[in-house]
């Protein structure tokens, strides 16, 4: 399994165990089951050579994708514009959306990015390309907790220099009308006063409560390779394993017995009229925005998470399908629990039609969990519109941003030393100014600016809007829809029984199965 670098020294393995069909001592090849044997609880974990500078998800098939509907497309007719070949262009598509009131360039929230090292060593070509962008993004949990120069007072933060600069980071190229910054916040936040710092000292408009996410149904996780870091987490509260103040743990991670610690943040008990109190209380404290993020979680998660956030009135809620993550997820846990996005989204959407039907207010939603491609985003926003828009207003995305940022700045980092692969310098380019699309755009944009653009933020800027942005327009043209508020279920067919039961979108076979006498007779 490549994500905990282990593999099976045959190739025909039992598809009931995945263990090779016969196992011999003189192996030695690290399977699963060896490399458990000596490394434990290490092996729960992707490869830790890799921590702080990679993503990590589910390798597992769940028989139910976005892969499973197709997009309609019409000949005739052009909804959101005039009938006009000359000016039913797809570059005149509006793909610009509301998420909780805030507008969004392209339907697309990216975050959110916390306190693992990947998101820090990333965090300027991540904040300066979602501002170009006009999405928002959202600073995870945990920033100032691990933030080693972050000041307390009385258990609550002053000062945080890490969660200052990632906030004015992204706010040096945000026009202050598309896409916001939102700092979420979990228990140990919560409890070390985040909240209020980022709102009274930073001026954050948004705050993000965290209930879970679809990689994990525990808190977040991140390894620390001091002991000396490991001993001053634990004192700020976290949960620290091994414990780093044990002298037996001390002596075996001093003799390379261990190379890390884990540390954890504990998992919240939300209530009802607790969270309904707290929401008021963040709108009292100068929260313009309060929106909520949560897991892959099971029915009667959901219904709940929907009731209370109708209740408390959120701007906008997350749900997070399995499984995959930006920062350190048990691999077994991302493999085998939580509900997978499409199987989510439908019991979200039965969510917000009982609600919706029963008069009370339906929170804006938007969907994570493994989307990368226009397609998809397509797909998700046109199932959610029953009639009277969509209830989906955006997608968020981490993995896929963190991956166009750092393939962008390790190819500008092989320019630099003149090591860029032949065929891809001979083809685009062998150096940054050329093999970025839109790198003469944002310099005709921002003149003077460009200078303070990282290439990597502008290569995270060419996938959202010259990739996806371009490529959703093209599809919501070819559906004849000049408007993204304006694509609906009747512009999807399933592609599988399974697909059509768990969604009710009609098989590709049974769509529009009566037109054919009505037109032809």
């Amino acid at each position: 399994m490549s994500i905990s670098g282990t593999r099976t020294r045959v190739r025909d393995v039992s598809p009931t165990s995945g263990m090779c069909p016969i196992c011999i001592k003189e192996c030695p090849v690290l399977c699963e089951i060896s490399l458990s044997a000596f490394r434990g609880r290490e092996v729960l974990y992707p490869s830790q050579s890799y921590f702080g500078q990679s993503t990590a998800a589910s390798l597992k098939n769940y028989d139910l994708d976005w892969s499973h509907f197709n997009i309609l497309s019409r000949l005739r007719g052009a909804e959101g514009i005039s009938p006009d070949p000359d000016v039913a262009l797809f570059e005149n598509v509006n793909i610009e959306s509301e998420l909780g009131g805030i507008p969004l360039k392209v339907p697309l929230v990216t975050g959110a990015f916390g306190s693992t090292p990947v998101a820090k060593l990333n965090w300027d070509a991540l904040a300066v390309g979602a501002a170009l962008s006009g999405v928002i993004l959202v600073i995870g949990e945990n920033v100032c907790g691990v933030d080693p120069e972050s000041k307390y007072a009385n258990g609550k933060v002053t000062y945080s220099k890490e969660l200052e600069y990632r906030v004015k980071k992204f706010r040096e190229f945000w026009d202050g009308k598309y896409g916001d910054i939102s700092v979420q916040t979990n228990v140990e936040d919560q409890r070390g006063g985040v909240d209020i710092y980022a709102i009274s000292k930073l001026e954050v408009n948004i705050i993000e409560r965290k209930w879970g996410q679809g990689a994990k149904a525990i808190g977040g996780e991140i390894r620390i390779t001091s002991l000396e870091r490991a001993i001053a987490l634990k004192k700020r509260g976290y949960v620290v394993l091994p414990d780093p103040e044990d002298k037996a743990v001390q002596e075996a991670f001093k003799a390379g017995v261990f190379k890390s610690f884990e540390r954890h943040s504990r998992v919240g008990m939300p209530t009802e009229r607790g969270f309904v109190e707290d929401v008021e209380w963040l709108r009292d404290q100068g929260a313009k925005k309060v929106t909520l993020k949560t897991g892959a979680y099971r029915p009667i998660d959901t219904a709940w998470t929907m009731k209370v956030a109708s209740e408390a009135r959120v701007d906008y809620v997350t749900f997070d399908g399995a499984g995959g993550g930006t920062g350190m997820s048990p691999v077994p846990m991302m493999n085998e629990m939580s509900t997978p996005t499409v199987y989510l989204e439908a019991q979200v959407l039965k969510c917000a039609k009982i609600l919706k039907k029963k008069g009370r207010y339906v929170p804006d939603i938007s969907m994570a969990g493994g989307f990368i491609s226009e397609g998809q985003i397509f797909k998700s926003i046109a199932m959610s519109n029953f009639g009277q828009g969509p209830f989906i207003k955006a997608i968020t995305m981490a993995r896929a941003p963190l991956t166009a940022v750092m393939k962008s700045s390790y190819f500008v980092e092989l320019a630099k030393e003149n090591k860029l692969p032949r065929d891809f310098a001979e083809q685009y380019g062998s150096t940054p100014d050329k093999f970025f699309l839109a790198a003469s755009k944002i310099k005709e944009l921002h003149g003077d600016r460009f200078s303070n653009i990282p290439f990597a933020a502008i290569g995270l800027y060419t996938y959202l809007c010259d990739r996806i942005g371009v490529g959703l327009k093209q599809l919501l043209a070819g559906a004849r829809k000049w408007n993204l508020m304006l694509i609906n279920r009747s512009d999807l067919a399933a592609l599988t029984e399974r697909a059509s039961r768990v969604t009710g979108i009609p098989l590709m076979d049974e769509t529009e199965a009566d037109v054919f006498e009505q037109i032809l007779e």
